[in-house]
């Protein structure tokens, strides 16, 4: 019986890719993830503590420690996706490392501030 060669193609590089894509969008995920938080933290900040907490009668100074939790999360989250672009290697990872660290800054600087109202 002759011996038969098999063609296997490029399922490596197909599985590789594959694995590529499926990192690239978790990362795009994780970086959504964390914009959104970003935002539900200055929606809270600017929005609803200022204008809905004193109408249902809710003291002011609990948005201060909402805002303070709520920006250590934010920051976390962005440091997160941070890693993630970076671990799959994304071809925009340093366009969203700049985006991320400046939302970062803007978070500290709220959370500076949210610190100073606490004391």
């Amino acid at each position: 019986m002759p011996a038969r060669i098999m063609y296997v193609g490029d399922s490596i590089t197909e599985t590789a890719s594959a694995t590529q894509v499926s990192q690239q969008t978790k990362a795009q995920n994780t970086f959504s993830t964390a914009m959104v938080i970003s935002g539900i933290r200055c929606a809270f900040t600017y929005v609803i503590f200022p204008v809905l907490a004193p109408i249902l009668g809710i003291a002011s100074g609990v948005g201060s420690g909402i805002g303070l939790v709520a920006s250590i999360i934010g920051i976390a989250a962005n440091i997160y996706s941070i890693k993630r672009f970076h671990s799959a290697d994304h071809k925009y990872k340093w366009h969203m490392t700049t985006l991320n660290v400046s939302v970062i800054i803007l978070l500290a600087a709220l959370l500076v501030i949210d610190i100073a109202s606490l004391t």
